[in-house]
């Protein structure tokens, strides 16, 4: 018997170092599970954060926009508002002009979104030459630009240098070579597909060849730089209308340029035919299937080239560009 029991004391002494390492064991196993995970019970993944609104340009307009200028912006939308107010016509664009080195106006874009517009900015290279731009000496500026259209967030239209086919801006015939244009107008779209926004329709704006040199296609910078077309021009005698301003014009970009095209800069001057020639601005611009009209309502009064455009200060243009206005757009 004294044989059994010290057998029977074995073999429980055995059974404890086992069921010890067995408890050992696990215990490190929780360890190890603990140390990876974190805890032993069941994980949730983390929410992904929202993908990112991709960046996209205006589209085309299915019925022609009306655009407006009002002294003032970007520093007051103030100005446009009472625009629509004496109109009874919501602008789907609106214009300011940028001087060279001036920031993207965040504020005054963010007031066009709140009113259903698009904004336009005519950068103006004053001050600054166009082969200095070519060569990269302006990248610090146009990249600051160029970050703060994409922090917008929605589609922002640029020109560059409008009305280079004339004789009145440094940056134009017979002070820049169009060359000098082409190339700067390149870079400057390089260095914004570069910094990612996709939210910008360039658009390229001469003047009518009514009123300057008709060499339009050196200036042109290439259908792979260019996504809208635009022409400026005025009415500034009552015997001046559309063919005779815009159609010749219109009539040489389409040999060179299939892209959506519109009138970028306009008024009718006080003429004993102001009603008229507003109505036939807006219509035959639909019949040649423009996609916007920009009126310049600014008092200028200074010369035949320089009036008053203003509608608000002419009840009958004021009524005449309402109805032509809302017929041409489908409003």
């Amino acid at each position: 018997m004294g044989s059994m029991r010290g057998d029977d004391s074995q073999a429980r002494t055995a059974i404890g170092r086992v069921a010890v390492r067995w408890v050992t064991t696990g215990a490190l196993a929780a360890a190890i599970l603990l140390a990876v995970t974190g805890c032993l019970t069941p994980l949730t993944a983390p929410t992904p954060p929202p993908s990112p609104v991709p960046l996209t340009q205006a589209p085309v307009p299915v019925h022609p926009l009306v655009g407006v200028y009002e002294h003032g912006a970007p520093g007051s939308y103030s100005p446009i508002a009472a625009f629509t107010g004496a109109t009874g016509i919501t602008p789907g664009i609106v214009v300011y002009y940028s001087s060279w080195k001036e920031p993207f106006s965040t504020s005054f874009a963010q007031a066009a979104l709140a009113h259903h517009a698009y904004v336009l900015v005519q950068l103006q290279p004053e001050g600054v030459s166009l082969a200095s731009i070519a060569a990269g000496r302006s990248d610090s500026y146009l990249r600051s630009y160029a970050a703060a259209v994409v922090a917008f967030g929605h589609p922002v239209i640029l020109s560059f240098g409008h009305e280079m086919n004339g004789d009145w801006y440094s940056w134009g015939y017979g002070h820049t070579p169009a060359a000098t244009f082409v190339a700067a107008w390149r870079h400057i779209v390089g260095v914004f597909r570069a910094a990612g926004a996709a939210n910008v329709t360039w658009l390229w704006t001469v003047n009518s060849i009514a009123g300057a040199s008709s060499a339009l296609s050196q200036w042109w910078p290439g259908a792979a730089y260019v996504d809208w077309t635009g022409i400026d021009g005025y009415y500034v005698r009552s015997t001046d209308s559309f063919s005779g301003l815009f159609s010749p014009t219109i009539a040489d970009i389409r040999t060179f340029s299939s892209a959506p095209m519109m009138i970028a800069e306009t008024a009718v001057g006080a003429t004993p035919d102001r009603a008229s020639q507003i109505d036939t601005l807006f219509a035959d611009a639909r019949s040649q299937q423009l996609i916007g009209v920009v009126w310049f309502d600014e008092k200028q009064n200074s010369g035949l080239y320089h009036q008053d455009w203003r509608l608000e200060d002419s009840p009958s243009a004021l009524a005449a560009f309402t109805a032509a206005a809302t017929s041409a757009t489908g409003a």
